[in-house]
């Protein structure tokens, strides 16, 4: 990350026509020119007096967005299942659902109500189902349903 006081720092050794500054955020091309240019004749200079938290705002955000799209989807996707202080228990959610739908429960329920992946919903289910709390069930259509059957009449 830039800091805007090693960006100031190198304007005030440079006097700012150098375009030291301009070198240390990256910004090559504009660097050069000033380096060629004198700052823009000193103008350019004087304006980057003030407009240099500016840049190093705008090259922090551009590293920042940089790093998070060349991550990986996986660590993009545990990143973003990190739960905040608060979050409802992934169990309760399903319980919530079961008893709302008298018993059935698929995973891309679970995964909307619970604002989690799919794969994570159905994991869940399917550690709910190995412990027996969970019955298994096919619909006609194909699709499968995960049915607690403490809520299926209605209880």
């Amino acid at each position: 990350m830039f800091q805007t006081s090693t960006a100031y720092l190198l304007w005030l050794i440079g006097f700012g026509v150098f375009g030291i500054h301009r070198f240390y955020l990256g910004r090559i091309g504009t660097g050069l020119l000033w380096l060629l240019t004198g700052g823009l004749f000193g103008i350019g200079a004087l304006i980057d007096l003030f407009y240099i938290p500016a840049m190093v705002r705008q090259e922090n955000l551009g590293l920042l967005y940089r790093r998070a799209m060349s991550e990986q989807p996986e660590t993009r996707r545990s990143m973003r299942n990190v739960t905040p202080a608060g979050r409802e228990p992934l169990e309760k959610v399903i319980l919530r659902l079961a008893r709302r739908n008298r018993g059935p429960v698929t995973p891309a329920e679970v995964a909307l109500e619970g604002d989690i992946p799919l794969d994570d919903a159905k994991a869940a289910l399917d550690k709910l189902a190995t412990a027996g709390h969970v019955e298994v069930r096919t619909r006609e259509s194909g699709g499968v349903v995960y049915v607690l059957r403490e809520f299926e009449h209605g209880v």
